[in-house]
């Protein structure tokens, strides 16, 4: 077993392109010279913020205000291995004053001040939010359930899927505030039209006012069981990808020691709709992403969008 496991390396990249996806996303296209590239659609990389030197004092401030060193950051991969380059798309954290325990120290920095040129090290990859190849052959149909960048992996597991293979169909219910937040919009719609038998996408828009954003199909409101109902004709039979923001490992744990009750997150929404719907927990691959909540439980160094995989596994390293 260990022999077939993939090990983790450190990358140094040069960024080749950016492309800004919505107002506070940025898809970062990084070169990595003649590097082997041996990763999944769906897994992630780490990127340290002690490499940068304008985050230095901001580093060595944060880390004598919380009495520990600054782990790297975890950002998806949106790229596909049939691409030429591997690509990571990160949405900026914003400072809610009031709220957000620390300024968010890397994300800003990717999100807005990284510019073509720029060389960093990157260590990848992993993670368990990929399509198997034994899933793959034994199911016709995957749903892909997601809000904001938790879409991040699905697109490269769908793309990816959709081009290096056969048979399998994709649907993705997209959830988001509003149309200007929507990434990869163009790419997906793209996609339909090159694959019209093989992929559906659903946008849903939670906080849009305006009437002319909900065309071509776009529908105003959250993800239901209704909505999932009605684009899966047999639930129990399909695959389902799951990923969006949940309440963080802190969160609950505070819940829990305070005899709090949490509102219900996307994550524990949409398992518990497909739950209703008769599917079992084998066929349910799920993400759970980082939270920007108004919680002081809840610690700044995990950057929007981190697998809670990989935050989980940070800190079970920590304690040893």
């Amino acid at each position: 077993m260990a022999k077939n496991r993939r090990k983790i390396k450190e990358l140094e990249v040069m960024v080749a392109e950016t492309i800004d996806e919505a107002h506070d996303t940025v898809t970062l296209l990084l070169f990595t010279g003649n590097d082997t590239l041996d990763y999944q659609a769906g897994h992630f990389l780490t990127i340290s913020p002690h490499q940068f030197e304008a985050l230095e004092r901001w580093v060595d401030y944060l880390e004598d205000l919380k009495g520990k060193k600054e782990p790297p950051r975890a950002y998806s991969l949106s790229s596909s291995p049939d691409e030429k380059y591997i690509a990571i798309t990160v949405k900026e954290e914003r400072y809610i004053k009031g709220s957000t325990p620390y300024p968010p120290l890397l994300s800003p920095i990717l999100a807005k001040r990284t510019s073509i040129g720029t060389k960093m090290i990157v260590t990848g990859f992993t993670g368990p939010f990929t399509l198997k190849e034994e899933d793959r052959l034994s199911h016709d149909h995957a749903v892909h359930i997601c809000a904001g960048s938790g879409v991040v992996p699905c697109y490269s597991i769908i793309k990816h899927d959709l081009r290096m293979n056969e048979r399998l169909k994709h649907t993705l219910l997209f959830s988001n505030k509003h149309r200007e937040d929507i990434i990869f919009h163009r790419e997906f719609d793209d996609l339909k039209r090159e694959f019209p038998d093989r992929f559906d996408v659903v946008h849903t828009l939670t906080r849009e006012e305006s009437p002319k954003a909900f065309q071509n199909g776009i529908r105003k409101g959250r993800i239901t069981e209704e909505l999932i109902r009605e684009f899966v004709d047999a639930p129990e039979e399909a695959l389902f990808f799951v990923c969006g923001p949940d309440h963080d490992i802190w969160s609950k744990r505070a819940a829990r020691e305070s005899d709090e009750e949490l509102p219900p997150s996307f994550m524990s929404s949409m398992l518990g709709y497909l739950k209703d719907l008769g599917v079992t927990k084998d066929k349910i691959t799920k993400e759970a992403v980082a939270m920007q909540q108004a919680s002081l439980r809840t610690p700044e160094r995990y950057a929007i969008g981190t697998p809670r995989g990989a935050i989980e596994k940070a800190e079970k390293a920590k304690v040893k």
